[in-house]
């Protein structure tokens, strides 16, 4: 077998094993313990609702196995914001969150644009130039504190190591 990292965005409340089987009609096992603690988790990334009232999957976890895997997402390393900003969140520094700053990533891979789509002439005569469309790359945007979008942000030494990134609603 090979090695699995994963990530996902989640939501999750603390529940115990018992309140869950009880949440889901179900009688507990006689070898479970009601007491256990956990998580009642609702995977959002598209697998569908199994339960009335949610929007996705629907499952519980061990407190352990859980705290294991998730952590908030008002406290993410600069991975984990990347990761998010590539599943189309857009997130922040939780210091630029009252300036109304956030990230966003282009589009997630590369796109064909026609030449008409450029606005900088170089660009467009390139484009041009190339049979009348060009591939662009993606890169992250910023919303900046005055309200514009600033194509291709970079990130400081600064915001790479920091664990204050939270994802944006």
């Amino acid at each position: 077998m090979k090695r699995h990292i994963g990530t996902k965005i989640i939501n999750a409340k603390p529940m115990t094993r018992g309140e869950y089987n009880t949440f889901r009609g179900w009688t507990l096992p006689a070898d479970e313990k009601a007491a256990d603690e956990g998580y009642l988790v609702e995977y959002t990334d598209g697998q569908g609702g199994n339960v009335a009232g949610f929007d996705g999957y629907v499952s519980w976890s061990p407190k352990d196995v859980f705290e294991q895997a998730y952590r908030l997402t008002d406290g993410l390393t600069f991975g984990l914001a990347i990761e998010a900003l590539k599943k189309g969140e857009r997130v922040a520094r939780s210091g630029w969150n009252g300036k109304g700053m956030w990230l966003a990533l282009s589009c997630n891979g590369t796109r064909e644009v026609p030449a008409a789509g450029f606005w900088a002439p170089p660009n467009r005569a390139f484009a041009e130039a190339n049979g009348g469309k060009a591939t662009v790359l993606p890169s992250i945007t910023m919303k900046t504190a005055t309200g514009e979008i600033l194509m291709g942000w970079l990130a400081s030494q600064t915001d790479m190591l920091a664990d204050d990134w939270l994802i944006v609603e």
